[in-house]
């Protein structure tokens, strides 16, 4: 017996497994190149601007947006939740 357009089962299956097998094979390639691109990405970004340098810079900007009494009531509320979880 026949199956859709006349072919019969097991064609349908062999071709079900070639498709599944090209689908997944896209996909492991796709996300191996995603991986090593990514690597390559970050390592370029490490040797261009050091940790030291990025904590400096983004430091200072936090300081220098920060207003003290803000600084005083987070640290108030921050002290409060703990001494409530104890």
């Amino acid at each position: 017996m026949s199956g859709v357009l006349g072919l019969s089962g097991d064609v349908l299956i062999e071709q079900g497994l070639d498709l599944m097998l090209y689908g997944m094979g896209t996909v492991f390639v796709f996300l191996t190149l995603l991986v090593i691109i990514t690597t390559l990405m970050s390592a370029v970004v490490q040797r261009w601007l050091p940790d030291d340098e990025m904590d400096a810079s983004s430091s200072s900007k936090a300081e220098s947006n920060v207003d003290a009494r803000i600084v005083a009531i987070i640290e108030a509320a921050l002290a409060r939740h703990l001494c409530r979880r104890k």
